[in-house]
Formats: C-alpha cells, sequence, structure tokens
C-alpha cells in the first residue's frame, strides 16, 4: 500500500496520575489509509495513549499533530469543534443514546457541527445502508443486536468524515462472528474511503490484519511490527 501522507504525529508524550507515571516519552506516527493497532497487557498505557492522541485528555508533556496542525493546545470551543470535525471514536460499550434511532444516533455529530440537516441524514442513510443496516434505520437501540449496535456506532463515527477514526477495544463486547465482521468492516472502509484507523486492543486476529502493530509496556512503546 502506498500512503500519502503523515496523518497524526506525537513526540515524547508523558502522563502522570498523580505520582504514577502511566506515560514515560512515547512517540508514534500515523500515516493516511493506514490502521494501526496498539497491544500491550493491562496498565501499558494504551488507552491512555489514545485519549490523549484523540484530544480526551492533556499529556503532561509532549506534542500532538493532526493533519499538521497542533491539537494539543487547543482548549474549550475550538478543541470541541476540531475533536467533532476530525476524529471518530469506536468504543466498547456502543455508547447510543436508548431515545434516538439508529438512524438519530449516527445524525447527532453532523448536527452538533451545524451541517445542513438534510445532508447529514442523507450521508447517514447512506453510511446504515452499506453498513447492512438499511433496515434499521428507525429502530432504537435495544431492537438491535450487539453487532448492529457497534455498527451503528461506526457509521456515527464516519458520520463528519473524520481524518482519522479511534477504536478502543472495539471487539471486547463483541462475539467471535461479529467481530470478524467487524474486522472486515475496517478493512473495507479504508479500502473505500482511505480511512485512517487506530486501534487499542487485545484481540490479536484484529490486531494481526492491521498494517503495523505497535506493542506496548510500562508505558512505552517497545516493538513495531
Amino acid at each position: 500500500m502506498v500512503y500519502f501522507r503523515r496523518m497524526l504525529s506525537a513526540k515524547n508524550i508523558v502522563k502522570y496520575y498523580g505520582e504514577l507515571q502511566v506515560l514515560k516519552g512515547v512517540d508514534i506516527d500515523i500515516a493516511k489509509g493506514e490502521i494501526v493497532s496498539i497491544v500491550g497487557s493491562s496498565g501499558a498505557g494504551k488507552s491512555t495513549l489514545l485519549h490523549i492522541l484523540g484530544t480526551l485528555d492533556k499529556p503532561g508533556k509532549g506534542e500532538v499533530s493532526l493533519q499538521g496542525q497542533r491539537i494539543d493546545k487547543l482548549t474549550g470551543n475550538a478543541l470541541a469543534k476540531f475533536r467533532n470535525l476530525n476524529i471518530g471514536f469506536i468504543f466498547q460499550f456502543h455508547h447510543l443514546l436508548p431515545e434516538f434511532t439508529a438512524l438519530e444516533n449516527v445524525c447527532i455529530p453532523g448536527w452538533i457541527a451545524a451541517k445542513k440537516k438534510k445532508e447529514v441524514q442523507q450521508r447517514a442513510i447512506e453510511l446504515l445502508t452499506n453498513l447492512g443496516l438499511g433496515q434499521r434505520l428507525e429502530n432504537k437501540p435495544h431492537q438491535l443486536s450487539g453487532g448492529e449496535q457497534q455498527r451503528v456506532a461506526v457509521a456515527r463515527a464516519l458520520i463528519n468524515n473524520p481524518a482519522i477514526v479511534m477504536a478502543d477495544e472495539p471487539t471486547g463486547n463483541l462475539d467471535s462472528t461479529n467481530g470478524r465482521e467487524l474486522h472486515k468492516l475496517f478493512l473495507e472502509l479504508r479500502d473505500k474511503y482511505q480511512q485512517t484507523f487506530l486501534i487499542v486492543t487485545h484481540n490479536e486476529e484484529l490486531a494481526q490484519m492491521s498494517d503495523r502493530i505497535v506493542h506496548m509496556k510500562d508505558g512505552r512503546i517497545v516493538d513495531t511490527v
């Protein structure tokens, strides 16, 4: 595969929680269209790093840039707007709003971005249809299976055409069949949209399907394959 440009870059990321140093000078670069998985034992710092790269947390030290823009310095409304438009998130627990339909859940980030309601809805329908949920648009989360709920979460992550999608244990709440389907879906989205993914996972099968596997231990990157 040919990578077009550096999408995300982080240098010397350090993070303390009280006296505990969780990240100890992490450097990472991710190219456009690349699928990168971060693996390691519990407590290695994987999710902390993902949250910092995704602007959900601040580094104690270091720099984070997305598409050439420093994002670790953004605050307040500027940070919220940048995150909504440029970063999609997929979590282990889908975090769908139970009172809204699948279609409405996907539309919410687009509406928050003040995009035209009709255009957001059309894109949401297209995404959900492409993800095999064209007949489930009006279903609420409790009417969907776990795999279907996770695909709604994927569509929501993609609604604003983000520069990168960050996934924290995305298969952790799925059975093996739905987990494999989600793996295939990430590959299809990369191939179709040149979508970039950064994934924290304990799932060895998902990690092996990535372009690169980054191994973390004790707050450091110890190996990349």
